[in-house]
């Protein structure tokens, strides 16, 4: 049996269905490190090993834990995790235990957006121009080279997490005061692109890109988060191998190369300029979030999820056959307070309930998240990529979370 080491920091329901879909493959005994206790594993605490750490973030504390499981159950042939802020502790582990995968130069290369994008530039990528600011005089230099507006983020963020668009010196100058930049903790100043924004996801086997999926952002995360009216959607669509996606999958491709992707699965966020060029945004290496790998799960009539384990544990991909374009619309709550009714849900299931193959709503009387993913979610699915726009854009008219 070969011991492979899955770690998160807390065994969430995302982390839940990874270590069944991991503790399912052939010839696989699972070990957890994570923050949670053994209970928290519900009915995989039989057949999963575990070892809870105060700090899983830590590299010393994984270690520890790594080499206490290997001293007990033998060598680890695999050691990864999901969560964005874990790549680069996972890396350092396994270069410090001698455990295949992904080395520390190439995980600083995705985790480090500065570093990130500082590569691609200079490989002649296009993505958006960019400074690191260690001090306010950095970030008004790039104002000057770039004009309004910008964004100004953490240079190891995740998921828009403390992410703000500036319209002007003002805003600017805002911003700074309530981050102030310093050499210890600098932060990432960049042009704001306009255009459409889309995401591309890609597994790799050992350097070579073996299968893609893209998706459409209905608008922007960032317009989401600034909007909290808008209900934000996202469309996967049945046709990925066009020509006008030519110039992403092209670009995708070698920003992986560069930045060092051997094995695995990646989720790169890229916008179509108003003037039909595109510009990479940032790229992950972990599975993407706000429901993709269930919507290309949905795509193909395959659990992705259990697909990306095979990827991490035994290195090969079945390339499945896409049957479907599939879409989410995500639930946010209007007005404040929490969550008091959800209003059109009648009118949308005698409208769209033919195309409906997932849905999560909120409870009434939870607290409603700020998250551009919102409080629940509706996932449709139909052969044509219009229909399924279509339907999304009525969904999120009719259906609506009210709080009070």
């Amino acid at each position: 049996m070969r011991l492979v080491v899955f770690a998160a920091p807390a065994l969430s329901v995302n982390a839940l269905a990874m270590i069944e879909a991991v503790a399912g493959l052939d010839d696989v005994r699972l070990a957890v490190v994570t923050h949670d206790a053994r209970d928290k594993l519900g009915a995989h605490a039989s057949r999963v090993a575990h070892w809870q750490v105060p700090n899983v973030l830590e590299a010393g504390q994984l270690a520890a834990a790594v080499s206490a499981l290997a001293g007990q159950l033998g060598p680890v042939h695999r050691l990864f995790g999901a969560y964005e802020q874990l790549q680069v502790p996972l890396a350092e582990v396994r270069q410090r235990l001698g455990i295949a995968g992904m080395r520390v130069d190439m995980a600083h290369n995705f985790r480090d957006k500065s570093r990130m994008k500082t590569l691609l530039q200079d490989a002649g990528i296009p993505c958006a121009r960019h400074r690191l600011a260690a001090r306010d005089a950095d970030a008004w230099a790039l104002a000057r080279e770039v004009g309004f507006p910008l964004v100004i983020k953490p240079p190891a963020g995740a998921g828009a997490q403390a992410t703000y668009r500036v319209d002007d010196g003002d805003a600017l100058r805002a911003a700074l005061a309530g981050t102030p930049p310093s050499p210890e903790r600098p932060v990432l100043v960049e042009e704001f692109v306009t255009g459409d924004e889309h995401s591309l996801e890609t597994v790799s086997i050992e350097g070579r890109p073996v299968w893609h999926s893209l998706t459409h952002y209905i608008p922007s995360p960032l317009d989401v988060l600034r909007n909290p009216w808008i209900q934000w959607c996202v469309l996967l669509p049945r046709e990925i191998d066009e020509p006008r996606y030519d110039d992403i999958r092209a670009a995708g491709s070698r920003a992986l190369a560069v930045l060092g992707m051997e094995t695995g699965l990646s989720h790169m966020e890229w916008f179509r300029r108003r003037d039909g060029s595109i510009a990479i945004s940032e790229v992950a290496a972990r599975p993407p979030g706000a429901q993709i790998t269930t919507l290309v799960s949905r795509a193909h009539d395959i659990d992705f999820v259990r697909a990306w384990a095979r990827v991490m544990v035994d290195g090969a991909f079945d390339v499945p056959e896409r049957k479907f374009a599939v879409g989410a619309a995500y639930l946010r709550g209007q007005g404040s307070g929490r969550v008091a009714a959800i209003q059109g849900l009648e009118a949308a299931e005698r409208e769209l309930g033919a195309l409906v193959v997932d849905v999560k709503l909120p409870a009434i009387g939870q607290a409603p998240t700020p998250s551009y993913e919102g409080d629940g979610y509706v996932i449709l699915r139909h052969p044509e990529t219009a229909v399924v726009e279509r339907a999304l854009r009525r969904l999120v008219s009719l259906v609506q979370v009210r709080l009070a």
